[in-house]
Order: C-alpha cells, then structure tokens, then sequence
C-alpha cells in the first residue's frame, strides 16, 4: 500500500507518482484526499456536502463555490455518484450534487494500491487453441459494453472513456500481433475470412458468441443493444441497424439468425443467436459438417400436400369481435421475453422461443378464419404451410391414415431441414374434428375413426403453432377439443363491423355516384367474404360500362344474386350491362 500511503502523507506533487496520473487541480487534490481518509477508515459513501464543509467551510456558503470540483472529479472518473448513472454528469445540477452522497471509483482505487492505470501486458505469443483466442476477444467485448455504458453518464472528452479507450486499443493490438505468430487455425477467424466481415460485423458475432458460451439470457442478443455495442453516436445506431435487417450479410449468409419476441411495447423486437451450424463448427470444430440450412422455398416444390404461403396481411388489418381480437393478442404474448423466461425457469416450457399452441378458428364461410389464420403469422414473421383437408381421403383402404401421418411427418422433415417453424395451416379441418362413429360397425366408420385416432396422436405430438379452421364446431369431438389450447367462434359481422369492411375494400380511386352511401350497402347482412364477392363482381360489371361509375343499383344487384345463390345458375358468360 506504499502508493496509498505516499498520496495521503505526500505534499509535493512532483514527487508522488499518483499525482502525475490524476492531473487535477489542488482543490480536486484536496478533495480526493479527505475522501480517501474517509475510505480507510471504513467510510465509503460520503455526502458531498459534509466534505465541501471541512475543507472550505461554511461561512457565507462558501462551501456552495466549490461544487464544481465534486462535478470535475465524476467527470473525469474518479469519484462515482450512483444516483446519476444513467445520466450523463454534464446534464446533473450542481445543487443536485450537494446533498448527494459518493464514492471512491473503482479506476482511482486501482490506482491508488497499482501506482499506474497502464496495462501490463505479457510477452507476445501465439495462441495455443482458440478457447485462448476467445478469452481475449470475450475480454474485448466486456470493455465495449463497459464503453458504452459509460458513454451514456460522461462526455466524450471524458478521462474514464479515454482509459477506456486506451485499454481497447491495446488489447485490439494484442490479439492482432498474437494471430500474426500463431500457425494453428483459429476456427473463429477462418469465419471472418470466409465471409468476409467487416469489423463491425465481427464484434456482432464475438458478442452473440460470448452469450452462448456464458450461458446467459438474452443480456447481448437484443438487437438495440448490439447496435450500441458497435456505435458511438446516434447516427452510427441508425446507420448500424443495417447489418441486423434482412439482406445483411450476417443474415443472408445464414452466420446469425434470429427469433421475433413481443417487447414491453407490445411492438415485436429480435432476440439474435449464432445459427446452429456455426456454432457447431466452432464449439465442436473436428466433429464432421452438418448439412447446410436449405430455404423452404428450394423444398416445397419436392412435395405435393402444402401450399407455401407468404401472408400480406397482418392483425391490424383484419376487422374482428374485440373478444377475438383480445384471445389472439393474449397467443402473441407467448413470445414476450419476460413470459418465456418465466416459463423456462419453471419447466413449462424447454425451447427457447417460439409459440407453442393449437388453435381452431370456428364459424360460417366467409367469416375471415384463413385470413386471420395468415395474418397472424404474419404479425409473428412466420411463414405458413396450408394443407387442404379435403384431399386427405382415399378410396384405397389405409391410404387416408397414412396420408395423415404424411401431413405431419412432412411438416417435421421441412422444419429440420429449413432450420425453420412455419405456421402449420389445416384448412377445412371438418372431417378431421368430428364425433366419431361408435355404434356403427361399417368399415367405412372404423376406417373413419381410425384416421381420426391417428391425427388425435399426431396432434398431442405435435410442437409448434397449429391452426385448423373448421365450419361447425358443434360436431366436434370432445377429445379434439381437449387437445386444442384456444377455441376461437368468427361470427357473422355486425353492422358496425360490415361498414368498416366496405370502407375497407371500397377502391379510394373509383368513381361513385353522387349521394353513394357505404352504410346502405352494410344493411346486408354479408359476411366479409361475401363482401369480397360482391365487390370484385360489382367491379368487373362497372368497367364494361360505356361511362364506368359505381352505383348502390350496381352493388345491389350484385348482393341479391349471390344471397340468392344466382352465381352459375345461367350459362352465359360475363357480365350484363
């Protein structure tokens, strides 16, 4: 403790060696010195005010004068105001500091027992393995989340950020000149090369790396974060934000991936990870290669049961019943991170991210169920896989319950080999969910119910986001019920809810006949679908017209033919004027 001492008892500046470090003030000097008496003698936090007072007094406030050096020394990093730590000092009164209490930093207590805030570095030498390698680089991110943290309570004059700085750029120095004498293969830094990512990419990379090997959750994978890792103003976040959107070539080369999470917000925010087969190849690296991820559109044409969608629509554009509306918002929040991390630490859920539920959409034709099937997908960036249950039967006996194991057995083997989850679509799922037969002894039944009893199996196995919409709840049997988390009814729309799809799909750029009232058409009691129709029917009549001009007659003639089922009864084609 010979520095300590020689600070405490050492009147001359010259001949201190801490002194030369410091470059404060006398005033700054005095105080640092009352506060490390207080320190030996077991006092750590001290009111500003009580030191200001011993050392300058308190006659005619003269104490108040000297604020400004308490203000300097945070500054400069070496006393530490714990309310202020998430301001910056700068943006801090000076009355807001004198009641306050400090401390001794952590950098000026190095000092004082070290002498010097140099880092010593040992002899270059190469790296034995690339766990040395890490250790380093692990080392360098911890400094860059120390950088930014202290960015956001000191200016960038500041002398903390400078030591900081400085430690960086040794370190940044070291790894360098080691990698220039080791002969081995770094795996990490073959990745670089390979891929050739810029320095900025990197830190990404070393940062999401430090998360897998810690173990630690979701502390560097947010994107904001990250973003302030590599970034020192605020343009640089916005300039950043690039190499974690879609295109970037972290992403597009399939080195990082990512999973949507619900924020506080309720907006939907990206947790980043190192994609499964790079992390292999760097924690396993003589194990032998793991097939490269395919995109599932490579793979959708090699098969016949699913159609691939890519939903246009999200939530917000879907009109629902409130109580719908509020049941599918509550299914989005199994992707809020503070409700997956509570469900993993209580063993309810062991993946690390994604939804987890069946669902069945319910109600009459043209209600909206696949549209909001899709859309919801979409609010979550998932894709969808739809199959059509109508094509599952088959003449052949036992064909129909090997189709069924297909639907899921398929599903699986797309997931594994995309590296993906879409969501699993089961579109007219009637004859899957209905009673089973158990009086009858037709082979048709049994087959029937044997097809049913394998997709119940399939069902209860089944992991990930499931939706199968279906007209008729009331003939569903109770096991499949069981097996389903959510039981959503889509009604007929009110008139409330008619009008609002009208404005909806209306085109804003067509001519409409003057006095046209939206609500005259929302009396028929329409489903959405139906509205679609109409619409779409309405439209193809205007524009064959000599002078095309939307009229309620138009519209009118539109809805009486299709409530009354008219479509196809003639066989003439097109429409008349």
């Amino acid at each position: 403790m010979q520095y300590l001492v020689d600070f405490l008892e050492n009147k001359e500046v010259q001949t201190c060696q801490i002194y030369e470090h410091l470059k404060c003030s006398s005033d700054e000097l005095n105080f640092l010195k009352m506060m490390t008496k207080e320190y030996v003698i077991g006092n750590v936090d001290i009111v500003v005010s009580d030191i200001l007072i011993k050392l300058f007094g308190d006659k005619n406030y003269a104490h108040l004068q000297h604020l400004s050096v308490v203000k300097e020394l945070i500054e400069q990093g070496w006393i530490v105001q714990n309310s202020f730590l998430n301001s910056k000092i700068v943006d801090v009164s000076n009355l807001e500091l004198l009641n306050s209490s400090v401390t001794l930093s952590s950098a000026f207590l190095k000092l004082l027992e070290e002498g010097t805030l140099e880092v010593v570095l040992p002899d270059v030498t190469p790296y034995a393995d690339h766990l040395e390698y890490l250790k380093d680089q692990f080392y360098r991110i911890e400094l860059y989340q120390k950088f930014t943290q202290t960015k956001h309570g000191a200016t960038e004059s500041s002398p903390s950020l400078g030591r900081l700085k400085n430690k960086l750029e040794l370190l940044e120095s070291r790894i360098s000149e080691r990698l220039k004498v080791t002969q081995n293969d770094i795996i990490v830094e073959s990745i670089f090369k390979e891929h050739e990512l810029n320095p900025k990419e990197q830190l990404i990379f070393l940062a999401l790396l430090k998360e897998e090997y810690a173990g630690e959750f979701e502390s560097l994978r947010d994107m904001n974060t990250l973003i302030s890792l590599i970034s020192m103003d605020d343009y640089e976040k916005i300039k950043n934000r690039s190499l974690l959107e879609e295109g970037s070539k972290l992403i597009e080369n399939m080195i990082i991936d990512y999973d949507e999470m619900l924020s506080t917000f309720g907006g939907v925010t990206r947790s980043f990870f190192i994609s499964e087969e790079i992390l292999q190849k760097i924690m396993h690296p003589n194990k032998e290669k793991k097939s490269k991820k395919i995109k599932l559109d490579m793979l959708i044409g090699e098969q016949e049961l699913f159609e691939l969608i890519d939903p246009k629509t999200n939530l917000d554009d879907v009109i629902l019943h409130p109580k719908t509306k509020e049941v599918l918002d509550n299914l989005l929040k199994q992707i809020d991170k503070s409700v997956v991390k509570l469900l993993r630490e209580w063993g309810i859920k062991e993946r690390r991210s994604g939804i987890d539920a069946k669902v069945i959409l319910y109600g009459p034709p043209g209600t909206g169920k696949t549209m909001t099937a899709l859309s919801l997908a979409k609010s979550m960036k998932k894709r969808v896989l739809s199959f059509d249950c109508s094509k599952i039967l088959s003449k052949y006996v036992g064909e129909s319950e090997k189709n069924v194991r297909n639907i899921f057995d398929t599903y699986k083997e797309l997931c594994k080999k995309t590296k993906s989850e879409p969501l699993l679509l089961l579109n007219e799922a009637d004859q899957f969910l209905s009673a089973r037969s158990t009086d009858s002894g037709a082979s048709a039944d049994k087959m029937h119910n044997q097809m049913q009893n394998i997709f119940l199996e399939q069902i209860e196995r089944f992991d990930g986001l499931l939706i199968a919409t279906t007209n008729l709840l009331e003939t569903i049997d109770p096991a499949f019920s069981r097996r389903f988390d959510y039981k959503i009814a889509f009604e007929k729309p009110d008139f409330a809810q008619r009008v609002l799809l009208w404005k909806k799909l209306l085109p804003d750029n067509a001519p409409y006949e003057e006095g046209f009232d939206v609500e005259k058409l929302a009396t028929f009691s329409l489903t959405g679908g139906q509205i679609r129709v109409v619409l779409k029917n309405t439209a193809l009549r205007v524009a064959i017209k000599k002078e095309p001009l939307f009229t309620y007659e138009d519209f009118k003639l539109s809805i009486d033919r299709e409530t009354k089922g008219a479509f196809g009864d003639t066989k003439s084609v097109g429409f008349m004027s």
